[in-house]
C-alpha cells in the first residue's frame, strides 16, 4: 500500500511516517495481544510504519489495564526492526483524575516528565521514542468535549493554581533528548496560544522545538482550521489528526441503531464530546452525501482527514481486523470537488458540532 516515497516529513524534522499511523488505544482492553499483534503485523505489512502509543492506554483508564498497551507495543517491537519504526507515546498530565499514574499525576514538573519516559522506555523494550507528546496541557484548558475557557479555573479554594511552567516542561524535556531517550518532542490536545508559547520559549531559550501537534479532526470537529493551521503552516509544523470517525459516529451506525457496539455504549459517559445535541443532525446530513456519491459515511470521513493540506498522518484505530482493512482501503479514494463543497456546506450550517 505505502512506499517509503509516500511518507511524509514531520514538521521541521527529518522525522517520516506513513499517511497513515495505527492507533492502539484498544490494546489491552478491547483487543488482547493476539489481536494486537495482528493488526501491527498487518499494519507493517502495509507499509505502515507509525505507531501512536500513550502511557495511559488503553482507553477508558482504568487501573486494573493502565499501561497495557505500551507493554503489548513492547512485546512486538522486540522482534521488529526497531529503526524502522516510528513508536510515538504520550505522558499524561494532571487534572484528570488518574490517580493510578504517579500519584495523579499531580504535574508536569521534571520529576513526572522523567519518570514517564523512563517508564515508557522499560514497557516498551526501546531504547528511545522517537516522537514524545505532552498528552494535554498542564494548565487550565478546555479540553476532550470543553468548548470555553473558564477564568474561575485557574483557582482552587481562593488561591490561584500554580502550574508548571511552560519553559520548566521545555527544561525537563531538554534533558531526555540529550540523553537520546527521545529523538523529538510534541504537543497533544494543545490550543493555539500554547503551541506558540512552547515555540516562543524555545526560541528564546535556546530550547528543543515541538515538531508537531495531535489534535481531534473529522468532519464533525474541524476546530484546527480555525486557528490552528495558520500555526502549522507558519511555524512548519506537523499534523496528527486522531479520531477521524467521531468514535464510530461517522461510520452511521448508531443513527442505524444507538445501541450499536462499540465503545459510545460499551463505556457510557465516555468521550462526551460525542454526546452533544449537534452531533447526529450533522451526521446525517454527511450520511446523505455519502448515499447520493454511492460511498460509506466511513469512506467520506476517512476519505476527508486523509487529504487534508495540513494533515502529516491519520491517526487510525480499530477492534477488528475488518474494521483495520476497510480504515485503510479507504485512502484510495479521493473526492470529487462537488463532494467537497457538499461537506463545506454542511460543515457551515452545522459547524464543529463536536469540539
Amino acid at each position: 500500500m505505502f512506499e517509503k516515497k509516500d511518507y511524509k516529513k514531520v514538521g521541521h524534522t527529518e522525522l517520516k511516517v506513513s499517511p497513515i499511523t495505527l492507533g492502539t488505544m484498544t490494546f489491552g482492553d478491547q483487543n488482547n495481544q493476539r489481536e494486537a499483534f495482528e493488526q501491527l503485523d498487518f499494519a507493517l505489512s502495509q507499509g505502515i510504519n507509525s505507531f501512536d502509543v500513550a502511557e495511559m492506554y488503553p482507553v477508558p483508564p482504568k487501573a486494573e489495564t493502565c499501561h497495557a498497551t505500551e507493554s503489548i507495543i513492547g512485546n512486538w517491537v522486540k522482534n521488529q526492526k526497531r529503526d524502522e519504526l516510528v513508536i510515538s507515546t504520550k505522558i499524561a498530565g494532571p487534572r484528570r483524575s488518574i490517580d493510578w499514574i504517579r500519584g495523579g499525576p499531580k504535574s508536569l514538573d521534571e520529576k513526572n516528565i522523567t519518570e514517564a519516559v523512563n517508564n515508557s522506555l522499560k514497557r516498551m523494550k526501546t531504547d528511545y521514542i522517537d516522537l514524545l507528546y505532552l498528552h494535554w496541557p498542564e494548565r487550565n484548558v478546555p479540553m476532550f468535549g470543553q468548548y470555553k475557557f473558564e477564568p474561575k479555573d485557574e483557582y482552587s479554594n481562593n488561591k490561584k493554581i500554580q502550574w508548571v511552567s511552560i519553559e520548566e516542561q521545555l527544561i525537563s524535556l531538554e534533558r531526555l533528548v540529550s540523553d537520546g531517550k527521545v529523538r523529538y518532542i510534541a504537543l497533544s490536545n494543545e490550543h493555539p496560544w500554547g503551541v506558540m508559547e512552547f515555540i516562543r520559549i524555545a526560541k528564546e531559550k535556546k530550547l528543543p522545538l515541538i515538531c508537531t501537534i495531535q489534535n481531534s479532526f473529522s468532519l464533525i470537529n474541524r476546530i484546527a482550521e480555525l486557528g490552528m493551521t495558520e500555526i502549522l503552516y507558519r511555524e512548519s509544523l506537523g499534523f496528527f489528526g486522531y479520531s477521524p470517525l467521531g468514535f464510530g459516529h461517522l461510520t452511521g451506525k448508531y443513527l442505524q441503531n444507538s445501541e450499536s457496539s462499540g465503545r459510545v455504549n460499551l463505556f457510557p459517559g465516555y468521550a462526551k464530546r460525542y454526546s452533544k445535541p449537534g452531533v447526529n443532525l450533522a451526521v446525517e446530513e454527511y450520511l446523505r452525501i455519502a448515499k447520493e456519491s454511492g460511498l460509506s459515511l466511513t469512506q467520506i470521513a476517512l476519505s476527508f482527514a486523509y487529504r487534508q493540506w495540513f494533515v502529516t498522518s491519520t491517526i487510525v484505530g480499530a477492534t477488528s481486523m475488518k474494521q483495520l482493512k476497510e480504515n485503510l482501503s479507504s485512502y484510495k479514494i479521493i473526492l470529487e470537488d462537488d463532494i467537497l463543497e457538499k461537506i463545506d456546506q454542511v460543515h457551515l450550517g452545522r459547524m464543529n458540532p463536536a469540539p
